[in-house]
């Protein structure tokens, strides 16, 4: 049985709390909050949980084998630093940190330790992304031709990040999840219209070292709220729809071949394919639930989780390279 230490009764906390609880060998052992009274809903939820307003009390407790962190972005490297260095397995909300070397010194410490750092890109264990990477690994997409997003609504505002840090996340998660590839460099251009200097929104172009190339569009100020993607290759293109209730994906064998007109080579005959559409039968699992299994599947017996410290990292990294972009007002920055 493991012991689980959650950091943070907010917004997901509760969420987290309730998947760890019905996970078969997994126990939510500790919990701390800075305010009594979420932690007093906590406990009326969950009355044999031990309850604290400090980290330190969750992090030190000899019954805690892993340390789950729901806390804003600015505390992760330092909560997941103290729980690696107390020996705990460690799975920390996204984005994992706010650099590139807070991350890179968070996964040597897992790696010198023997520890699992997984980072909480939840959308990669939804079905409906498991089963369009399922689609391109099969290679029935051909070479993907671009990934476009967007991802917009009305607020939720932070207060310690904009909304490239808040919301991009996600999308570069899932990107880089079907992918599997990292961009070789990044153009960001957003606005803040409240005067706070943070952008409340954002447009990410990416590039590949291929003919790839990647579009996200972010925005808190939305009067919908609207999450999709679209992916198109050389044989199929993909729809994938969140806000959907029943066909989230649909794959369409559409596309485009270009040929040489025989009576003149500067000429091309461009041919359109308007193929059938089908919706693929999608795992109806709640995301959270098999994130919270594989966790601790990687606790117990030390496998990479999908979504490690380097997956990680790899996200920061882009983030990272959007924020320099943001203030170079939209210069191409490469992805380290």
């Amino acid at each position: 049985m493991t012991g689980i230490g959650l950091i943070g009764y907010g917004y997901w906390g509760p969420n987290l709390a309730r998947n760890f609880s019905d996970v078969a060998n997994a126990q939510l052992t500790a919990c701390c909050d800075l305010r009594q009274d979420r932690l007093d809903l906590l406990g009326q939820k969950y009355p044999k949980v031990q309850l604290s307003t400090s980290t330190a009390d969750v992090i030190g407790n000899p019954k805690v084998d892993a340390v789950v962190i729901a806390t804003p972005v600015s505390t992760h490297f330092r909560l997941a630093r103290e729980a690696l260095m107390a020996g705990k397995h460690v799975l920390i909300e996204k984005p994992m940190a706010t650099s590139i070397s807070e991350a890179d010194e968070l996964n040597m410490l897992a790696r010198e330790k023997g520890l699992t750092l997984m980072v909480d890109h939840t959308f990669v264990y939804t079905g409906a992304v498991r089963k369009i990477k399922e689609i391109i690994d099969q290679g029935e997409m051909g070479e993907i031709y671009y990934f476009d997003s967007v991802r917009v609504n009305l607020g939720l505002f932070q207060h310690d990040s904009n909304v490239v840090w808040d919301l991009a996340p996600h999308d570069l998660s899932i990107m880089d999840y079907l992918i599997g590839r990292a961009p070789s460099a990044i153009s960001a251009f957003g606005a803040s219209h409240l005067g706070q200097g943070i952008e409340n929104i954002a447009y990410l172009n990416l590039k590949f070292d291929d003919n790839l190339i990647a579009h996200i569009h972010i925005n808190w100020l939305a009067p919908v709220k609207l999450r999709k993607t679209l992916i198109s290759g050389t044989r199929k293109m993909i729809v994938y729809d969140d806000m959907e209730t029943s066909e989230k994906v649909k794959v369409y064998d559409s596309g485009v071949s270009i040929t040489e007109a025989p009576e003149n080579i500067h000429h091309t005959l461009v041919q359109y394919r308007t193929g059938d559409m089908y919706a693929p039968k999608l795992d109806q699992r709640e995301a959270l639930s098999l994130e919270c299994e594989h966790f601790i599947e990687a606790v117990v017996s030390g496998i990479d989780p999908a979504t490690g410290g380097h997956a990680g990292r790899r996200i920061v990294a882009m983030l990272e390279a959007a924020q320099e972009s943001l203030s170079e007002q939209g210069a191409w920055i490469s992805v380290h």
